[in-house]
């Protein structure tokens, strides 16, 4: 992020997150199962994150979780075993997740700051989580993140990032002429320029070569999981049970999908990097 990116994301998300339903996140807490069962079978983002085997990983584990927003998924691991500690430029996400805490007394920090001015003990996490957060980033921002990422890990830790997929530019630019709630279409010129002044995301790369290529440099492992090549026509879908059946049948659809489609036609990726490397590696 610059500076201005910084100031729009902490004014967008703090009135974001001031409307947030408290109950709801405890509710949903509270009960691990039924939300995973609803929600990571169907939102590419919970799907991404919550695969090849994150919830074993978690358990009993010291988790970080940057840009943890509505702290939903930070509680939500606590939940599921974890210690976790919850990071967020906005003030507003801290008092939301201190809110529900009060009733969920889960082991979960709150800390609000920007990553890299925090100072954090040296290989203290096992587990570094970011959820739709990498792209927020600028590129440079991004490279000291996965840098200093790399020196918090113990030496077998992982980070697990779900972030967008921009691998075909038939399918980015066909993504920006449908609409969608809170974003007009381009084709709908000042509408769109006017959306695009408050909008909180840096202009930058988000295909699967630069997450790959970028995370090489700090980690001796890189494991991208390409997602949603189907899912993402449920936009086209009204709202309801059907559209919701269509996103949990296509992502058990993809599966069985080859690779080069997957790649080119996926609208997000889980993205796990392993074992980081030695500073003079």
């Amino acid at each position: 992020m610059t500076d201005q990116n910084i100031k729009q994301n902490i004014e967008h998300y703090d009135q974001v997150y001031a409307k947030l339903n408290i109950v709801n996140i405890i509710n949903s807490v509270n009960n691990p199962e039924w939300f995973l069962a609803k929600n990571a079978t169907r939102e590419t983002s919970w799907h991404g994150l919550y695969q090849a085997g994150f919830i074993d990983a978690i358990k009993g584990r010291n988790v970080l979780e940057l840009g943890c927003g509505d702290g939903l998924n930070a509680l939500l691991m606590a939940k599921l075993g974890a210690n976790v500690v919850a990071l967020d430029i906005s003030e507003a996400s801290k008092i939301v997740i201190e809110k529900a805490n009060e009733t969920l007394k889960l082991p979960v920090t709150a800390i609000t700051g920007d990553f890299l001015g925090i100072d954090f003990r040296l290989q203290t996490f096992d587990i570094v989580v970011g959820k739709d957060f990498l792209h927020h980033l600028t590129y440079e921002r991004e490279e000291a993140y996965l840098r200093k990422i790399a020196t918090l890990l113990k030496p077998n830790g992982e980070a697990r990032f779900t972030e967008p997929a921009v691998n075909s530019k038939f399918l980015d630019a066909l993504r920006w002429i449908i609409p969608v709630p809170g974003r007009p279409s381009k084709l709908n010129k000042a509408a769109f320029r006017e959306w695009k002044k408050h909008d909180p995301h840096p202009e930058r790369e988000n295909s699967t070569r630069h997450f790959r290529d970028v995370g090489s440099r700090y980690f001796s492992s890189v494991d991208i999981i390409m997602l949603g090549s189907i899912e993402r026509f449920h936009r086209i879908i009204p709202p309801g049970k059907f559209n919701d059946k269509f996103r949990r049948w296509s992502h058990r659809l993809e599966l069985n999908l080859p690779q080069w489609f997957r790649y080119y036609a996926a609208r997000s990726q889980a993205i796990i990097y392993k074992y980081p490397k030695k500073e003079n590696e």
